[in-house]
């Protein structure tokens, strides 16, 4: 545990402290903050669970999945899960989950949960990062019947920077057949659960930005200037709109690293499309409450996804 505090921590603190609300927030003036929001260390200095099996799809050191397994022979109901930590790995990897992983395991649900190349490694950026977690997805439906995972329905959540590429797993049917991200036979997913997520890319490459900051988006999607492409047309989700799944934005009113206004204005834009998406945004609550399974900011979301799996 001490490896993985020491890898994360300090990263996480340097790249996500920056964040300030943006000035058109919908924050209620009477909202309450707390005495005192989450910070990194009070996730990571725990004893952190481990996963029943790592599984590799490809050859890089993060081409791999964990599998949380719940007790019994099943079939178990399953989350597709992703990491944030802005698509960078040297800010976070798969591992960061690992405590709601295991509550969800607790509670009979299994987890499959990715990592993939962030825009920092070789291969990552566009369009690996994106390919990463699309192979890293679809090799659920390629290992169900082996570990008797029931992938119908599906969930998918995402924190942060995990939360677009969850909402993007989602829309993959959406892509243009001339897109490098376009793959044969997307997994279906039913239902995604965003915790503090970013899933507009054109809002978060907007000044001033995120807590990750504006460039990293240029580095996800690319340069404009340097193709004829648009840039966002295959990997903001709004741009492929509708998804024809539900979403659930989970997002804490005090989050100093994603503004709230990206929740309510993502709501606003996929519903105009014809989606359904509703936000639960949480008083009290930060970014790190949303990974930390004793908090109110879990507990929405695990009745989310109770609710999508119909347990």
């Amino acid at each position: 545990m001490r490896n993985l505090s020491r890898s994360l921590a300090l990263p996480l603190a340097l790249a996500l402290a920056g964040c300030s609300m943006t000035s058109d927030s919908p924050v209620p003036a009477a909202a309450a903050a707390p005495a005192e929001l989450m910070k990194w260390p009070a996730l990571l200095t725990r004893d952190r669970p481990e996963p029943n099996e790592t599984i590799s799809y490809g050859d890089a050191a993060t081409q791999k999945v964990d599998l949380w397994l719940p007790k019994g022979k099943g079939p178990h109901p399953t989350v597709l899960m992703v990491h944030g930590g802005c698509w960078k790995t040297e800010i976070a990897d798969r591992r960061i989950m690992n405590w709601i992983a295991d509550d969800l395991r607790k509670r009979g649900i299994a987890v499959w949960n990715i990592d993939y190349r962030g825009v920092d490694r070789e291969g990552g950026g566009y369009p690996g990062t994106f390919l990463d977690a699309a192979a890293a997805a679809d090799a659920l439906r390629a290992n169900a019947a082996r570990f008797n995972l029931d992938i119908s329905p599906l969930v998918a959540t995402g924190h942060s920077a995990g939360g677009h590429l969850a909402l993007w797993l989602a829309a993959r049917p959406r892509i243009a057949a001339d897109s490098k991200l376009r793959t044969p036979d997307p997994i279906r997913i039913d239902t995604v659960v965003s915790l503090g997520g970013l899933p507009d890319l054109e809002l978060a490459a907007t000044p001033p930005g995120s807590g990750c900051g504006t460039e990293v988006i240029e580095k996800l999607v690319g340069p404009a200037t340097l193709s004829s492409r648009n840039v966002y047309a295959d990997t903001s989700v709004p741009r492929l709109a509708p998804l024809g799944v539900r979403q659930v934005l989970v997002n804490g009113r005090q989050d100093r690293i994603i503004p709230t206004d990206y929740a309510y204005d993502y709501e606003r834009k996929m519903r105009a499309a014809g989606d359904k998406v509703s936000v639960r945004m949480l008083d009290r609550t930060g970014h790190v409450e949303l990974i930390a399974p004793e908090t109110e900011a879990w507990a929405a979301a695990v009745e989310e996804i109770q609710k999508a799996l119909r347990k």
